[in-house]
């Protein structure tokens, strides 16, 4: 595969030369993109035999890495592998992404990184974490590192939609529409290097980029639960939970239970359910659970299952009686005809309000008792095949 290393660069010039130096000694060829910096890190790399780009202001990360990908293409190389100028990451492990790449076939792969070391920070490890559960949520793609900067992408990905996001979110974006394209997304493991906090240098702005991040993550999450088609690149590629065949019912059944079946995707399917049923959905809550469990790649029988604890009266009145506390700061204490019917439409909007608020505690005390019990069973169940063994 003739593949190009990318290097989007912005004010590490003190690290950009010593990460290039030893992308070339992996004999791969080398682009430098360099949005808008102000330090002249381009200059330390004229000893160097590498391409370069520049941008004479900041554009953001994406917009960097989208025109490393078009240059690609006009020099006929098939994919591109992005790593970061800061040198946390060890350019000798470009190699692995390339042969995980050429031995798996069109596919994005990202270098997962190990990280191990003390000086990791505890921000890093809950940004990674967050941003696994958004991605597995919206495309259903179970990754280890969703943020890692090490990367390798087909240029016809990147060339084959037009992108929203050209700064730090570009990341998040390229592999959840390219998923929903049923490019197959893949990881493998590699080293970093995070240096002490005194000698770190990071450009994310943990405000304005956060925030970035979560709108994306909140659009991504909608686009997702609406039934309209994705543009697909590879239709042969079955995208896991996309579509659910019954043919024989047992073995449906039990298809639905075991996928989606860690204790903690058990839990938020109990959530999902418990919210889903207080919510005011009248004769169709099932089909409504179902489908979005189904959307967002979620638990559907523990779902389904769940919202049963909702059924009239008990959940539908303590949700009226929230929202209209909400409303009018007391209680409904009158139960006439009157109140409870005539005004039925009055009602029906209390309900709907005290959902929001009754639903989602519901399902956290749900959430967090399926949660204690997967894991004991599962503890029970290593204990009982060890005895075997």
């Amino acid at each position: 595969m003739k593949t190009l290393v990318v290097i989007p660069l912005y004010n590490h010039g003190a690290s950009v030369a010593r990460v290039a130096e030893k992308v070339l000694a992996t004999g791969l060829p080398l682009l430098v993109v360099d949005d808008g910096s102000t330090d002249e890190g381009l200059q330390a790399l004229g000893h160097l035999h590498c391409h370069t780009l520049r941008f004479d202001d900041n554009r953001g990360k994406g917009a960097a890495i989208l025109a490393g990908a078009e240059f690609a293409a006009d020099h006929d190389f098939e994919a591109i592998i992005t790593i970061d100028a800061d040198g946390q990451h060890d350019p000798a492990d470009l190699l692995l992404l390339l042969a995980k790449a050429e031995a798996e076939g069109p596919c994005v792969v990202i270098g997962a990184r190990q990280m191990v070391q003390d000086t990791v920070p505890a921000a890093s490890h809950f940004g990674r974490r967050f941003s696994n559960f958004w991605v597995r949520l919206e495309c259903g793609a179970d990754l280890p590192d969703t943020q890692s900067g090490l990367r390798l992408y087909p240029v016809e990905v990147l060339q084959f939609f037009t992108w929203s996001r050209r700064r730090y979110d570009f990341e998040i974006e390229v592999l959840v529409r390219a998923r929903w394209a049923g490019v197959t997304l893949t990881s493998v493991d590699v080293s970093v290097h995070y240096p002490p906090a005194d000698e770190r240098v990071s450009h994310f702005h943990k405000g304005l980029d956060n925030l970035r991040l979560s709108l994306l993550h909140g659009r991504l999450v909608c686009r997702r639960l609406l039934p309209l088609p994705s543009p697909k690149m590879c239709p042969e590629v079955k995208v896991a939970g996309q579509k659910l065949i019954i043919g024989n019912p047992w073995k449906a059944l039990k298809k639905l239970c075991q996928e989606h079946s860690s204790p903690f995707w058990l839990a938020l399917g109990v959530w999902l359910g418990i919210f889903m049923g207080a919510l005011p959905l009248i004769a169709c809550h099932t089909l409504a659970i179902i489908y979005v469990s189904h959307r967002l790649h979620i638990n559907k029988v523990a779902a389904v299952a769940a919202s049963n604890f909702c059924m009239p009266p008990l959940v539908p009145v303590l949700c009226v009686q929230a929202g209209y506390y909400l409303r009018h700061g007391e209680l409904l204490l009158d139960f006439s005809w009157e109140k409870w019917l005539l005004e039925g439409h009055y009602r029906l909007f209390d309900w709907f309000l005290g959902s929001l608020l009754v639903g989602p505690l519901l399902g956290l005390v749900g959430g967090v008792i399926m949660y204690g019990a997967a894991v004991h069973f599962q503890a029970l169940r290593r204990l009982r095949s060890q005895g075997d063994a």
